[in-house]
């Protein structure tokens, strides 16, 4: 072939090319917590991005026991990884004014249009962009048809029909037959649920970083899992705790569907269809609302997100490898649902088939459902435990509804506190 000045000119420019390639090319660390399944797919991720965009990833991989201990250790000396795999609650915890971790929003090569505002909303700090949500799970209503079938009566769509339900369920099938299911963790939720049908505020208010609701609102709502124990609807704390708090997917009457429904995480599906006997039929239902309800007051949240750190050498290479895991082919398929459904519209639509039906339907009614902004100290151990044990002594009478509001406002604010 004829070396013309042509030819010279390209050849130049593709050595300049590779050079350039060359020098941009860069060498990461990612850090994530899993099991193996997980830890196979993501290894098998960054392999795959690493070598579409010439960087070489290495992972750092643990079990759940521990992460958070050497998260914080890391962060303290700022010798974190580059991508981090960051619990949604810990966001506080390292990030309270939108510093602790790098602006993804300032990072080229991220296409947040596949998320919705609001799963950016729930990753961000004082504003600040700190982790992509890479899976969203939500509170949803699981019913058990055979049960309400077998009473006649149709699965309820209100809180109103759903009380109307109840009466109609103990009086055909026996007053040890129960409707629903409400216990620590859970039974905080469906007064949160109450109260922001209500209200249409989260707990925390993101301006003052204090309780949004008033103790009279509050009051309201655990007055509503008063009245869940007075018609028969729960159980009370007083029976699950005589009975050793056993949770209810290992409960013989949830398996016979003498307990007919639960508020659980869509994605738990599974674990609580699984073990009801032969011809039970589990299926997830929009949300139940409240007379007079301002929204549907869904608990929605990134399981977990990903985040960039603010001291990486390289955050513009590691903001190509985010986006590849979670919004380009290769790293869509690698990582599949192992860390759930995916959050992201790309990985949600290439990955539209996988996962159980179920699991889809409930996930589906999560993101559709609309409720604020859920803060992420709503799951602040310390406030959750407040939370818990103030209703523990509600449901044993040591307090009355309002007692029990004013202790919990109380004692969430000074949490919050710690945190201005």
């Amino acid at each position: 072939m004829k070396f013309n000045h042509l030819s010279a000119a390209l050849f130049g420019t593709a050595l300049t090319a590779l050079t350039l390639s060359a020098a941009e090319a860069e060498e990461l660390r990612m850090s994530w917590w899993g099991g193996e399944s997980r830890h196979i797919a993501t290894q098998k991720g960054l392999e795959l991005c690493g070598a579409k965009h010439g960087h070489v990833v290495k992972g750092e991989f643990t079990g759940f026991d521990g992460y958070l201990e050497k998260l914080t250790t890391q962060m303290a000396g700022s010798t974190e990884a580059d991508i981090m795999q960051v619990n949604w609650p810990w966001l506080p915890l390292f990030s309270r004014d939108g510093t602790g971790f790098a602006d993804l929003r300032s990072l080229p090569g991220i296409d947040l249009g596949q998320w919705s505002e609001a799963d950016l909303a729930s990753g961000s700090m004082n504003g600040v962009l700190q982790g992509l949500s890479v899976s969203t799970t939500g509170r949803a209503f699981f019913f058990n048809v055979t049960t309400f079938e077998k009473a006649g009566v149709a699965i309820p769509t209100s809180w109103a029909e759903f009380f109307e339900a109840t009466r109609a369920v103990k009086e055909k099938l026996g007053a040890d037959t129960y409707t629903f299911n409400a216990v620590k963790e859970t039974a905080q939720l469906l007064v949160t649920l109450a109260v922001v049908q209500k209200t249409g505020k989260d707990m925390v208010d993101p301006a003052s970083n204090r309780v949004a609701w008033t103790v009279e609102e509050l009051a309201e709502g655990i007055g509503f899992l008063g009245k869940l124990v007075e018609t028969g609807a729960i159980r009370s704390q007083k029976e699950e705790a005589s009975d050793g708090n056993v949770n209810l997917f290992e409960k013989p009457a949830w398996a016979a569907g003498k307990i007919a429904g639960s508020y659980e995480w869509d994605s738990t599906y599974a674990k609580y269809a699984d073990p009801l006997q032969d011809g039970q039929v589990l299926k997830p239902v929009p949300m139940l609302k409240i007379d007079g309800a301002v929204t549907d007051g869904v608990y929605r949240k990134p399981s977990m997100v990903f985040a960039i750190s603010a001291n990486s050498k390289h955050p513009e290479a590691a903001a190509q490898i985010l986006n590849c895991l979670l919004n380009e082919p290769e790293g869509i398929a690698a990582l599949g649902t192992s860390r759930g459904l995916p959050a992201s519209k790309a990985a949600a639509a290439q990955l539209a088939n996988e996962g159980e039906p179920e699991v889809r339907a409930a996930n589906a009614i999560v993101m559709a459902s609309s409720g604020p902004t859920v803060s992420p100290f709503n799951e602040h151990p310390e406030i959750r435990g407040i939370f818990i044990d103030t209703l523990e002594e509600f449901a044993y009478g040591q307090l009355d509804a309002q007692a029990a509001a004013e202790q919990i406002v109380d004692g969430v604010n000074d949490v919050l506190s710690n945190f201005d």
